[in-house]
């Protein structure tokens, strides 16, 4: 029965690879506890066809051990055995009708109703893209945490310890998806992985020369033919008839003589260190502040010192008299000086946040970015997350929501876009961005250094269509709290502001001159463990003409 059971089960499940699927179903936590209570109830659907599998079996079983041991008796002696008339009359009962009763109780399936439930659900279920989406972004958490293989493998992240593992399976896995998007460094890190867990003796279906060859070839890749030649060898040694083992040994071979010819050395032996993090430098990649980023979100390389501290202070907020904040005024808290970033406390009660989160649940969809240079809002790499917008007519409390913000920051808010909510799924990120649109500028040295890196210089103002200017500042809401992970980091001046759910953080993407203030560029990132809840208001120049008037420099 189990063998029944393990191919009805991988039929269905290879089959699911054709069926229609959510895709990125992985860019937000929210939506995959949907997928938990799905598999709960395929799991009970499940023992329950067991339990009608066993059920049957059992009462076929009955009948052969009853059939048994009466054709037993009856064939010692079939003429003496049928001389007596009752067992003449029931032989002829038993293959008329009780065989043929048989007949049908074998025939039924019991796991129909188990299929008929699959059905329903696989519509629902992840694609490959999601299951490549969920391994990259592991591979993104080991990057921006520094974490080993080894280490995520067993479970043990910064602060938090589980039963969670992953098996040789897994790891080689994670491997391959590396290997065939190109990625061979992370190839290198999961595949060496897989080996040293299957060296040390687990169980598994992945043969040794499967990884050896994925993680030869990727090791050559980096640039460490020593290395590459060495398992390369052992590959042979366990798989001599392999197909391109052979080959890729004498290639290797070949490169490192030469090599070694022209700088006229010995040939050197392969390392015995062990692969590991660090052992091979990451490739670099299109974001030229990667490591400030990475390291800030970390906690490393903040820029906060006594000074700077001295000049922060905390405050009652009651929006300039405002009469809505009179009676009960907002706590406010300084993040940072310059630029000026402000925390309101207890913005949002619980209620309000999960209201909130009702609403945006069902509009959940793959959170996009504005093109620079074409104004549509697309979706990016480089933001991991599902969001939603929400409007006043939705319900009274994204109005209060509303209100309040323009209540404490003095704003205009009627000009601002709708508010737009946030979930982070598995590794979920934003890379560093600006809020506001950069407009054309020159290549000189006298520019922002970074914005001049980038060269944003033939960017339109990707807000032209809404006919509100400029986003001139943010207020983005937390509305959970993180396990891990999750800060908000500003790489140019070295801040990190983590969640902390009903707080609020706000601050102006624009000097008074209208001219974007650079050093605001800012980046969520990646979640370590936990589920992040956020919701913006991007408010925009028009209607704050009055409010919040220009200075006398271009930088007040």
């Amino acid at each position: 029965m189990g063998k029944f059971i393990s191919l009805v089960l991988w039929a269905l499940l290879c089959s699911c690879c054709c069926w229609t699927t959510q895709a990125e179903i992985f860019t937000s936590i929210s939506q995959m506890t949907d997928l938990i209570y799905t598999e709960k109830e395929l799991v009970q659907s499940l023992s329950e066809y067991i339990k009608a599998e066993e059920s049957k079996l059992s009462t076929i079983q009955s009948w052969a051990n009853k059939l048994d041991a009466l054709t037993k008796l009856s064939t010692s002696d079939p003429e003496g055995y049928l001389a007596h008339p009752v067992n003449a009359y029931k032989l002829m009962k038993r293959l008329n009708r009780e065989w043929s009763e048989l007949e049908s109780l074998v025939l039924q399936n019991p796991s129909d109703g188990f299929i008929s439930n699959m059905s329903i659900h696989r519509q629902f279920f992840p694609d490959e893209e999601d299951e490549k989406g969920a391994a990259k972004a592991l591979m993104r958490l080991q990057d921006t945490y520094q974490l080993d293989s080894e280490a995520f493998s067993r479970g043990k992240l910064p602060g938090i310890h589980s039963n969670v593992i992953l098996t040789v399976e897994d790891c080689f896995d994670m491997g391959k998806t590396a290997y065939n998007d190109a990625d061979y460094y992370h190839a290198v890190l999961w595949m060496q992985e897989s080996l040293k867990q299957l060296d040390a003796g687990e169980e598994t279906e992945v043969s040794k020369g499967d990884i050896l060859d994925y993680l030869s070839y990727s090791v050559y890749q980096m640039g460490d033919l020593p290395r590459a030649i060495e398992l390369t060898r052992r590959l042979v040694a366990i798989d001599p008839s392999h197909q391109r083992a052979g080959g890729n040994l004498r290639y290797f071979e070949r490169l490192l003589t030469k090599e070694l010819n022209e700088l006229k050395q010995d040939y050197p032996p392969a390392s015995e260190e062990p692969i590991q993090l660090g052992t091979y430098s990451r490739p670099k990649d299109h974001l030229p502040e990667r490591e400030v980023y990475e390291a800030l979100c970390r906690g490393e390389g903040l820029q906060m010192n006594d000074v700077r501290r001295s000049r922060l202070y905390c405050r009652y907020q009651d929006g300039e008299r405002n009469p809505r904040l009179l009676l009960k005024p907002i706590k406010e808290e300084d993040e940072w000086d310059s630029p000026r970033i402000v925390r309101y406390l207890d913005i949002l009660s619980h209620e309000e946040t999960e209201k909130i989160k009702e609403l945006a649940k069902p509009r959940l969809a793959r959170a996009t970015v504005r093109d620079p240079k074409t104004g549509v809002l697309t979706t990016a790499n480089y933001r991991v997350s599902k969001s939603a917008w929400l409007e006043e007519e939705d319900d009274p409390v994204i109005a209060r929501v509303n209100q309040r913000i323009g209540d404490l920051t003095g704003l205009e808010v009627d000009t601002a876009e709708l508010l737009q909510v946030a979930n982070y799924g598995v590794g979920g990120q934003y890379e560093p961005h600006y809020d506001f649109s950069r407009r054309p500028f020159d290549n000189s040295p006298d520019g922002n250094r970074l914005a001049t890196f980038l060269n944003y210089k033939d960017e339109p103002d990707a807000f032209k269509r809404l006919g509100t200017g400029n986003r001139v500042a943010t207020f983005l809401n937390y509305m959970s709290d993180v396990e891990a992970g999750g800060a908000t980091v500003f790489p140019d001046f070295g801040a990190a502001i983590w969640p902390r759910k009903g707080t609020a953080v706000f601050w102006y993407n624009l000097f008074k001159s209208g001219e974007g203030d650079y050093r605001t560029r800012h980046a969520a990132c990646p979640v370590l463990v936990g589920s992040k809840w956020v919701s913006n208001k991007w408010i925009h120049e028009r209607g704050q003409e009055f409010r919040r008037p220009c200075g006398l420099t271009e930088v007040d």
